[in-house]
């Protein structure tokens, strides 16, 4: 199976798990796109920002919008969610493996990187995604019974990456036939 998906429950258990999973590819030089977020604690707002790293070495964009204290509903901001989909696509490319920090909402309705998770497949490259427990079903209907649920410990994660790319040979270099002459956009905030 070349995606696989870790599930953990707890806030921000899952975006800390794939962190590790992507500092381990990263140190063995493991060429990444996709995303890793970070949940930003605040002491005068009950929930958090969250910021989105974009790999391989794009810029960390913020994704939520700050509402306000008493806000209630959605805080995506979806200008900047579908300009970093926009930039990991441009990077699949050069990428050996695509790394996806949640399969949400926007991915459950066919927006977000869905599309891109697709073409990652259709390249032949390895794909981890960390879902929650509430769009779980979308995901697994998305997926089509080709993901495998994996055990939640980053170093186990980090060996089912090797281990495929190990298959495909792509441990050290760029997936073969990859288009090489895209380009991440360059947008304020991308």
């Amino acid at each position: 199976m070349k995606i696989g998906y870790v599930t953990l429950r707890g806030r921000g258990r899952i975006d800390r798990l794939l962190a590790d999973v992507v500092d381990r590819l990263e140190a063995q030089g493991v060429a990444l796109a996709g995303t890793v977020q970070t949940n930003i604690e605040r002491s005068d707002r009950p929930r958090c920002d969250m910021d989105l790293r974009l790999l391989p070495d794009g810029p960390v964009v913020r994704i939520s919008v700050d509402r306000g204290a008493a806000a209630l509903g959605c805080r995506l901001d979806a200008g900047v969610l579908e300009q970093s989909v926009l930039w990991v696509a441009n990077t699949l490319g050069g990428a050996q493996m695509l790394v996806v920090n949640k399969f949400g909402k926007q991915e459950s309705e066919g927006r977000g990187l869905a599309g891109t998770i697709a073409d990652a497949l259709e390249r032949g490259l390895p794909v981890l995604v960390g879902v929650n427990g509430l769009n779980l079903p979308a995901f697994l209907a998305f997926a089509d019974g080709m993901a495998l649920e994996l055990t939640p410990d980053a170093a186990r994660v980090a060996d089912w990456c090797f281990a495929l790319l190990a298959e495909t040979g792509s441990r050290n270099e760029p997936q073969s036939g990859a288009a090489e002459t895209s380009r991440p956009c360059t947008a304020a905030g991308c």
